[in-house]
């Protein structure tokens, strides 16, 4: 299939205005060059001659008027014809195959090969073939004899006019390729720029300017193969900045690209020219190590990297700093490709992160264990969620005063089918970090409340439920609503129902917090702090928010009859809760002892195995009720 012709070049185009430009400098010529001959046969009286010269000026002119206005085509078709009329015709009439006409073939087929297309090409050549074979045939068979005129002047002088009119042509041809060749050479400079530039974006992250994972892969391939060869070691460190969405919400995102540019740039400095520093997207950054004796070399880089980022820097007009938590995985023993060394040093850094951030971890079998321990966890959640495997259970919650029971903690409880019972402290966390702890706290709510209305209704009656809430909760924003719900659906009073707060969560979520507490006091809501003792123990915030009660840490209690310091402890937190108008909560009071002390101490109420565990809601059903009619009696 023959490919498509070109489309004919507009007026505007550069190129149209050289090929006009140079058919136009042709004409010009061609006119010179052919009135010098009609002069020379003017002055000879060589009439016909003169005639056909004359006629060939006259096209010409005309040719000339269709190139200035721009039809090209016409121009040169015109020219191309009169000259082969003309060369023809002159070498008929003249000297035949020995005209100096001749010489002005070659420049003809330039003229053709310029102006014309490949069918007006082939033409001219096949006409100048016929006319040759013509006049040398008429020659041989004497139809027509070409008379050989002596050498003379005007043969030197029309042999010099066709060499140079020729030699002109083929000059600007030349020119004009040497241009065209010029002009391909630095279009492709620009096109090898392209690529260049090209291969730079593919290869290379636009912020930092350092090597994307892409080739971040094939240099840690080149790494694996080095210590192959050398039967060495090499790291691969993933590297992710601690709390860097706090500088990008705070400070804006101009900030958090100055201090990721800043963060590279430390980063290279920290490392051999031979290391390769990688930027794996958003703020984490992978570092290849090649070639490594020991972890020991590996863990002395860390520790600098870590000093390097450690140390502020001014940006937008303040000073910044960063750290990090940093996996480290080393080939051969934590893996042999680049992307199982990758998840194993991802694995590395969230144990890292979850050790307190600001420090480097390396890669171990037992990471890898939790790791798939974490995710059969989260599963188990999810269906232990479908399939109602979650059970709360109840700890009473005495008044010292009287001994009676007041309230009760709930508890939850999960008793897998196949791992029997988990204890919360084993996946409360767990679903926190997966969100799955939302889901679990609405369950435990609307339990709770279910569960302290099935009591009233069955003669319980005075006995306040407690459930505990995760900050994750609060953090969602929807735990006002989860109560209100949890309220309406069980029939249940607000008074009936207590919020367990920790410490660290009114720290946190202070600017919030406020008047969420506020409106959930105001519906009746008892609320109190848990654990209180082991976190920031701030007294600005117990006067802050609306607290009823101070949930002493049960570590403290057990030990207060045995150590001075812990009783002190106590004591402390009791004289401060009565301070505030805020009642005291024992919590692990396991014998006599303790809590004779703790009466003495003025502590309101306590909860601990000195006289139950937490029972289950039918347990708890009949436990209390005997208790509360004891206590009556």
């Amino acid at each position: 299939m023959s490919s498509p012709a070109p489309p004919p070049a507009s007026p505007s185009d550069p190129a149209f205005r050289l090929e006009g430009h140079r058919l136009i400098q042709l004409l010009a010529v061609i006119t010179f060059a052919v009135a010098l001959p009609l002069v020379m046969a003017l002055s000879t009286r060589q009439w016909a001659s003169a005639a056909i010269l004359s006629a060939a000026l006259g096209i010409f002119g005309q040719a000339m008027w269709y190139a200035r206005r721009g039809r090209l085509t016409r121009a040169a078709h015109l020219m191309l014809a009169t000259l082969t009329v003309l060369t023809s015709a002159m070498m008929f009439n003249s000297q035949g195959l020995r005209d100096e006409a001749v010489c002005a073939i070659p420049a003809l087929l330039v003229f053709a090969a310029m102006f014309g297309s490949r069918r007006v090409f082939i033409a001219v050549l096949a006409v100048q073939f016929s006319v040759l074979t013509a006049i040398a045939a008429a020659n041989i068979y004497g139809w027509h004899v070409n008379a050989i005129h002596p050498v003379g002047w005007e043969s030197l002088i029309d042999l010099v006019t066709v060499l140079t009119a020729t030699a002109f042509f083929i000059w600007l041809m030349a020119s004009d390729l040497r241009r065209a060749l010029l002009r391909l050479e630095v279009e492709n400079g620009r096109i090898r720029e392209s690529f260049e530039r090209i291969d730079v974006l593919a290869h290379h992250d636009a912020l930092t300017g350092l090597p994307n994972r892409l080739l971040a892969r094939d240099r840690f391939t080149q790494a694996l193969a080095l210590a192959q060869r050398n039967h060495s070691k090499a790291a691969l460190l993933f590297l992710d900045l601690d709390n860097f969405k706090d500088v990008n919400d705070s400070l804006g995102h101009a900030a958090g690209d100055e201090l990721l540019r800043e963060v590279a740039r430390r980063l290279q400095v920290a490392v051999r020219s031979t290391d390769t520093v990688s930027r794996h997207g958003g703020d984490e950054f992978l570092i290849i190590m090649s070639d490594h004796g020991d972890e020991q070399s590996v863990a002395s880089t860390a520790v600098k990297i870590m000093a390097q980022l450690g140390v502020p820097f001014k940006g937008l007009g303040m000073e910044l700093s960063a750290t990090c938590s940093m996996g480290i995985s080393v080939f051969p023993q934590d893996g042999s490709d680049f992307d199982t060394l990758l998840q194993h040093a991802d694995m590395a850094m969230y144990h890292a992160k979850d050790a307190g951030r600001n420090t480097f971890n390396f890669y171990d079998a037992e990471i890898n264990t939790n790791v798939i321990e974490h995710l059969h966890l989260i599963a188990g959640i999810r269906a232990a969620l479908a399939k109602q495997e979650f059970k709360l259970h109840y700890q009473p919650q005495y008044d010292l005063r009287n001994g009676r029971i007041v309230g009760a903690e709930a508890l939850i409880r999960w008793r897998h089918p196949e791992l029997g019972l988990i204890p919360p402290s084993k996946f409360i966390a767990v679903a926190e970090r997966s969100g799955l702890i939302n889901e679990i706290g609405t369950w435990v709510l609307g339990e709770a409340c279910r569960q302290a209305r099935a009591w009233q209704d069955a003669g319980l009656a005075g006995v306040t439920v407690a459930v505990n809430l995760s900050p994750v909760q609060f953090r969602r924003g929807d735990i006002e609503r989860d109560v209100m719900n949890a309220l309406a659906a069980s029939r249940l009073a607000p008074a009936s129902i207590e919020l367990e707060l920790t410490e660290s969560l009114l720290i946190a979520e202070a600017n919030h917090l406020g008047p969420l507490l506020g409106r959930l006091r105001g519906m009746g809501i008892r609320l109190s702090i848990d654990d209180f003792g082991t976190g920031y123990s701030n007294l600005g915030y117990l006067r802050r928010f609306e607290v009823e009660r101070l949930k002493i840490d049960q570590s403290f209690v057990r030990r207060m009859t045995r150590d001075t310091h812990d009783e002190g402890i106590v004591r402390a937190i009791i004289e401060m809760a009565h301070s505030l108008k805020l009642e005291a909560v024992a919590e692990g009071i396991e014998d006599e002892a303790t809590l004779a002390r703790l009466i003495e101490l003025g502590c309101e109420f306590g909860q601990g195995f000195h006289w139950s565990p937490a029972l289950p809601p039918e347990e708890f059903f009949a436990f209390a009720s005997t208790r509360q009619v004891l206590a009556a009696c």
